[in-house]
């Protein structure tokens, strides 16, 4: 989980201010220095902590705070406005161009990640109804474009390429000219990166600039790298004064000092967090929100929005009817199994829900019931398209259970259970249906519910 240290000990302190019925100076700065190791621990830059601690500590030994009824209350909203503020406030959104072709220029050093994020953000434009292409500028480092191509195949998205004999500034104004002769609407170059900041890799992103004009410079970094990030950013927003930040592999990141210091120190927004290996593992980046995940307050909109974007609506409402009617067989099972996988790994949805404790999940194996998943999978799997229509033939025929456990590598057991789970299921519904219609009927009318 990305802020796994931090969080755990942000919440470790407020618990104990939620301890006490009034809150004292001494209290209060107790407290913060917990904070402030927390957050240095973090690898968040030292300036940033001593600045973030002060403005705090000043907000939260005001007398509104110390004799308010719900003092701790206080504090963490104190704390909860402080992140948000530091991270950016709200979300900055891409800029585009008012007319014609918005150009994205992505840069970067080596090894952050910088080609794979060119493709997420293709798709991710793709489902804004953009019209994107991607241009592979990097000509420098071996099997660059290969890689931009492997990439752009696997999300259906068009690359333009010129090999790597000519200059990375001539194939950007080719690419735009490429673009406005082929109705493409965005155009996303991957450029150039090096191991370390270097004059050729400044002068030629400067020449590149120059010469497509970019609407946005994003500059991609790798969040695991911490202050090292943020010296980076610096670096690349003095030569080339980028217009936000992406940062990778924010979900590997458990300190997370680069994401709660890069605004702070470059004065430039973070747009956008890479959260995992898929091409879809791409999000803005809600500072708000962040800091409630921080705080252990959850994330209900990114949960709901994630839920919004992965299930086909359409798909749900009629899984529902069906439930309703009585009509539910196992081909709907399965396609309720594979709407929910959409949704990710349990454990990612878990941080997103308020009041879990991420903390008192470590021992958990929540994996186990992705693999019983997979074997409830298995099963139905191995029966014939007439008997997930109609379970009702297997629960009477011993040969068709032992035909499926063998042809799933499950016990016969197993698919009994599967079974019993299904006509169980397909009981609370039934009882779901007629509470609906006494509801209707006006039988629970009188009662204060």
């Amino acid at each position: 989980m990305a802020f796994e240290g931090l969080a755990s000990k942000l919440q470790d302190t407020i618990k104990k201010l939620k301890g006490k019925g009034k809150l004292s100076e001494k209290d209060i700065k107790e407290a913060m220095r917990e904070v402030k190791l927390a957050l240095l621990e973090a690898d968040v830059n030292f300036k940033v902590v001593k600045s973030f601690i002060n403005r705090v500590t000043e907000k939260c030994t005001g007398t509104e705070v110390l004799n308010s009824l719900t003092p701790a209350q206080s504090v963490i909203k104190i704390v909860n406005d402080e992140l948000t503020a530091l991270m950016g406030g709200a979300e900055s959104k891409l800029n585009y161009s008012d007319s014609g072709i918005t150009v994205i220029m992505m840069a970067g050093l080596q090894g952050a990640g910088k080609t794979t994020m060119c493709g997420k953000l293709a798709l991710y434009l793709r489902k804004k109804n953009k019209k994107p292409l991607l241009v592979a500028g990097d000509i420098y480092r071996p099997a660059a474009i290969k890689q931009l191509e492997v990439v752009a195949k696997q999300i259906d998205i068009p690359v333009f390429s010129m090999g790597d004999n000519i200059s990375p500034i001539d194939i950007a104004k080719a690419a735009l000219k490429h673009a406005k002769d082929n109705s493409y609407n965005v155009v996303i170059i991957d450029t150039a990166g090096r191991l370390h900041i270097d004059e050729a890799l400044m002068e030629e992103l400067e020449g590149i600039k120059a010469a497509v004009n970019p609407k946005e410079i994003l500059l991609v970094v790798d969040s695991m790298t911490g202050q090292d990030a943020v010296n980076v950013s610096q670096s690349f927003n003095d030569r080339l004064d980028v217009t936000g930040v992406v940062l990778t592999k924010l979900d590997g990141d458990t300190r997370g000092g680069a994401a709660l210091s890069i605004r702070e120190v470059t004065g430039k927004p973070i747009k956008f967090v890479g959260l995992g290996e898929k091409m879809s593992d791409i999000e803005i980046f809600h500072p708000d929100r962040m800091a409630s995940r921080i705080l252990g307050m959850g994330d209900i909109l990114s949960l709901i929005e994630k839920a919004q974007s992965s299930i086909d609506e359409k798909e749900a409402k009629e899984l529902g009817s069906r439930m309703l009617n009585q009509e539910f067989n196992f081909d709907d099972f399965l396609s309720a199994m594979n709407q929910m996988k959409k949704l990710g790994p349990i454990t990612k949805l878990l941080e997103m829900v308020p009041g879990v404790n991420t903390k008192q999940l470590e021992g958990v194996d929540l994996s186990q019931q992705e693999k019983e998943m997979k074997k409830v999978e298995a099963i139905i799997q191995s029966m014939t398209a007439k008997e997930r229509r109609s379970p009702s033939l297997i629960s009477g025929s011993p040969s068709r259970k032992k035909r499926i456990a063998a042809g799933s590598g499950m016990s016969i057991q197993q698919v009994n259970k599967l079974l019993k789970d299904f006509e169980n299921m397909k009981k609370m519904t039934k009882q779901m249906k007629s509470m609906q219609k006494n509801n209707k009927k006006g039988l629970f009318g009188k009662f204060p519910f």
